[in-house]
């Protein structure tokens, strides 16, 4: 892949991608999205890859938003080209569980990138926050679709209205992140969520399962209940599920053998749709 602004490695089914710019605490750039979107879309397609680590460079920040530099010219008027999610496909868009180790400041866009992801840790040292409305214009990257599915409707508020930074601590307690570890832990504590999942979890079921849940704002009881018997017809009586089971019994660790890219079901698009209503 050609990537600028970020690096991709890939280690035993684990990818981590690392936003690249610590000479300006990986201040978001446009060759960071374009670069993120080619090595999200990578992951999703290649089987090697069972789970992901999105982190930063350095020690000081995760992302520390928007690149401030133009001054006054930093928020110009946008082109026609314009999106407010300036990457496809996005963290929550792939089949394969993301974790952000949030291993030092996350504002603004830093932030609301790291919405998209499944999972959070964050770094107790650190500040985090949805400031946009402090710099004149407003939360952006599917924010006000993800901040408050992930937090609930009054606490989205509070963080994107006042546009204040919280620390790693008061993150969990708002929901922002799973925990905080001190920052130098972060990433290792990220690795170990996203290692568990790739050497113990079926990697259909996962993706399956992580789809649903991202979809299921969108749908009410009655179709998440349809939604759930159509994958069980298609995962139970397969060979994962008498893997799974075998493994426990002969307490060893599973051979899973059903691939994301080769088994997923043609009835459920690979990209998801912006309307998942639709989709299902």
């Amino acid at each position: 892949m050609d990537l600028r602004d970020l690096r991709f490695e890939l280690d035993d089914g684990v990818a981590t991608l690392t936003l690249d710019r610590p000479e300006s605490s990986n201040a978001f750039s446009g060759a960071m999205g374009e670069s993120l979107g080619r090595a999200f879309a990578r992951c999703d397609a290649d089987d090697a890859v069972r789970a992901v680590v999105l982190t930063g460079a350095g020690d000081r920040a995760f992302c520390a938003g928007a690149d401030l530099a133009a001054g006054a010219d930093a928020f110009a008027a946008p082109g026609d080209g314009f999106g407010a999610t300036p990457f496809h496909p996005t963290a929550f868009e792939i089949r394969k569980p993301v974790i952000a180790a949030m291993n030092g400041h996350a504002i603004g866009i830093g932030l609301t990138l790291a919405l998209h992801c499944d999972v959070r840790i964050a770094a107790r040292e650190a500040k985090y926050g949805v400031l946009q409305v402090r710099r004149g214009v407003m939360p952006d990257a599917c924010s006000h679709w993800t901040l408050p599915r992930i937090v609930g409707l009054e606490k989205a508020a509070y963080l994107m209205l006042t546009g204040r930074k919280v620390s790693g601590e008061e993150a969990v307690a708002l929901g922002l992140a799973l925990r905080a570890v001190p920052a130098a832990q972060v990433v290792a504590e990220a690795h170990a969520i996203a290692r568990d999942i790739a050497n113990h979890a079926a990697p259909l079921s996962v993706a399956l399962t992580k789809r649903l849940l991202w979809q299921s704002p969108g749908l009410d009881v009655a179709e998440i209940e349809r939604a759930e018997t159509e994958l069980h017809h298609l995962l139970m009586g397969g060979a994962d599920a008498a893997e799974g089971g075998l493994a426990w019994i002969e307490r060893r660790p599973p051979r899973f053998t059903a691939c994301v890219g080769r088994d997923w079901p043609a009835a459920w698009p690979v990209t998801p749709r912006r309307d998942a209503k639709e989709e299902s």
